[in-house]
């Protein structure tokens, strides 16, 4: 069935980006399609085109008007009938409006427009234009039923029929492979090598056949004789039986984990970007080896060698040769101490040079992060955010940066995307909590401007953990800071793609006093229903539109929809990235309330920030740009 499609007709660039950002939310709901049209003439086109449940046309169009459109419109038999509600910006007047109902429009709707009121009509139409079309399918189906039942249901017992006699092969096929697969490792119960053979084969087929991809970990542990001859064969035996517990939860239930025989284990990984997800499994078992195991009153450690082999096309016995030489690579580099990439043991080796390297690079920066964060070389920039009105100091933005010992100082967006270690980020997380409410609980004991100044601060981790409110909000209740004084800047792609989990950490966050500010806005389609479903309390503009202001391509017009969207959301409208004269001036003609940038002053620490605040002047730095 084909889904009813709503044709906006505007040809004011801010007005159509408004309207299409009030009912795009909803369209992804109720179903329903949106068509664009930049003038009347755009609008006729589409309509020989599409067949429309609505039209919502604009009165004030140059060339061709609204109500010269509606009437042209109405003149063509396809497009007669389609219900049309126009749309101005002017106030209500009578005869407009009686000119729109001669016409026949089925409304005549004036600014400010009431978003409830518009998607309520909307919906309406579109409902009845559903309704219509569900009756014409339902219709052709049953001609189509009543013209081929004979032949249909021929066909249909010959399908069936196909079917069971496949599903009778399969099953046999299924209970087959399944009783030659059953063979397990007496010892620690994991798939044993004939069987790990025969997964990795069938692995081999569907790769060709389905073009999908898989890796193999070939591990060993490290010193293991050592610890059977030291501490006996039972202890060895167990020592087994545990590593092979740790093995199968470190991987997902569809991942094959084999003991080959003594130490060697093997893991089958299948699935998407498989090289990308061995590292990572191969760092979770390497970290779940580094701790000791209890084993009959005995605290036995080891670590374990891994080598990671994605396919290429290879056998199956090929495949085991070259994740077993990857794995020896990666045994004979710890025993020689050369290319460790774990800060704890163990080493993980790819026999493909190439992802060795990034493998290395990743665990590196891991390593020096948590390097940095227990030697002090992390540290907060703050950026002042000015009320745009007054120009006063309303706030400060903390921008980590890490004072690297070997590179010098880098921004977080230089390492961080590197790092996936999500623990370490969230401790880092912490740290940024805790010293941002600390420098905020000693500004507000100094004197102003900072001392009424809110901090925002920015996360690191790539999604926010359920612990977070209650992380974030004993820090502020330790240095007894009153809400409103603490923003959190949420990305967009974050609450696009986790928005139904988030959302009540967001609200506990709102009920403790911290202000949500949705950072860098206008990077995806989905955040402004979810801005409107979480009642968000400031929303930040993306330095890029920023830049664009004054440009040909419609960048005031952008920002100036973005400011009206916010507007409608009740949010406060932050503009960040602003480092020129025209910039500032058209945001305060637009309405904005607060803005940042390098116009003002670039990021400094807590103490420089202090000192060169008086020296800043707003009224100089304008006059030096102009």
């Amino acid at each position: 069935m084909h889904i009813p499609k709503v044709l906006l007709v505007n040809d004011d660039p801010a007005s159509l980006l408004a309207l299409e950002s009030l009912l795009g939310a909803d369209a992804d709901d109720v179903g329903y399609e949106l068509v664009k049209a930049r003038s009347g003439h755009e609008a006729l086109r589409e309509v020989l085109r599409h067949d429309f449940a609505l039209i919502l046309l604009g009165v004030e169009m140059q060339g061709m008007d609204g109500f010269e459109t509606a009437a042209e419109i109405r003149s063509h038999p396809r497009s007669a009938t389609v219900p049309q509600i126009f749309v101005t910006a002017l106030p209500d007047d009578e005869p407009p409006r009686l000119r729109a109902y001669t016409l026949g429009a089925a409304d005549y709707l004036c600014a400010p427009l009431i978003p409830q009121v518009v998607l309520a009509k909307v919906r309406t139409f579109v409902d009845l234009t559903r309704k219509h079309l569900q009756l014409q399918a339902h219709a052709e189906e049953t001609r189509r039923i009543n013209a081929e039942l004979r032949s249909q249901r021929l066909q249909d017992l010959e399908r069936v029929n196909r079917d069971l006699e496949l599903e009778v092969a399969e099953r046999k096929q299924a209970e087959q492979r399944a009783h030659e697969l059953s063979t397990r490792d007496a010892l620690t119960g994991l798939v044993n090598r004939r069987s790990l053979i025969q997964h990795l084969e069938h692995a081999v087929a569907s790769s060709d056949r389905r073009r999908s991809q898989f890796a193999l970990l070939f591990l060993d542990l490290d010193d293991f004789k050592q610890i059977n001859d030291g501490f006996g064969h039972d202890v060895g035996d167990e020592l087994l039986r545990q590593v092979a517990a740790r093995l199968s939860a470190a991987v997902r239930a569809s991942d094959v984990v084999a003991r080959l025989g003594g130490d060697e284990f093997v893991v089958l990984i299948e699935g998407k970007a498989p090289g990308e997800n061995a590292a990572r499994v191969a760092r979770k078992i390497a970290n779940a080896h580094a701790r000791p195991f209890a084993i009959g009153g005995h605290r036995v450690h080891t670590s374990t060698s891994i080598g990671i082999y994605p396919h290429d096309g290879a056998s199956a016995r090929a495949l085991m040769k070259s994740a077993d030489l990857a794995m020896y690579r990666a045994k004979e580099e710890r025993e020689s101490d050369i290319g460790k990439v774990a800060a704890q043991g163990g080493n993980i080796r790819f026999f493909h040079e190439e992802m060795n390297r990034r493998e290395h690079a990743r665990e590196q920066w891991t390593g020096e992060l948590r390097h940095a964060l227990a030697h002090d070389e992390l540290a907060l920039l703050y950026q002042p955010q000015l009320d745009l009105a007054s120009g006063r100091v309303r706030g400060v933005e903390a921008q980590l940066v890490w004072d690297h010992p070997r590179l010098g100082r880098i921004e977080s967006g230089a390492f961080l995307p590197v790092v996936q270690d999500r623990g370490l980020l969230e401790r880092v997380d912490s740290w940024v909590m805790a010293t941002v409410c600390a420098q905020a609980a000693d500004w507000r004991a100094g004197d102003a401007p900072l001392s009424t100044a809110r901090v925002a601060l920015n996360l690191t981790a790539p999604a926010l953990g359920p612990d977070l409110p209650a992380r974030l909000l004993a820090e502020v209740r330790r240095h007894a800071l009153p809400a409103g004084v603490i923003v959190l800047d949420i990305c967009e792609t974050l609450l696009s793609a986790h928005h139904a989990a988030i959302e009540p950490l967001l609200r506990q966050l709102q009920g403790g006093g911290v202000l949500l500010a949705l950072d860098d806005f206008g990077h995806t389609g989905t955040s402004l229903a979810a801005c409107k479903r979480l009642g968000l309390d400031i929303l930040k503009i993306d330095a890029a539109f920023v830049r664009n202001i004054g440009d040909d391509a419609g960048g005031t017009d952008l920002v100036a929809a973005i400011v009206h969207l916010a507007r409608a959301l009740s949010m406060e409208v932050a503009a960040t990235g602003v480092d020129r004269a025209h910039q500032l001036a058209v945001l305060a003609t637009l309405g904005c309330d607060s803005w940042q940038g390098a116009l003002f002053s670039m990021p400094r620490s807590a103490t420089e920030l202090a000192q060169a605040l008086p020296d800043l002047v707003l009224a100089d730095l304008l006059e030096q740009q102009s």
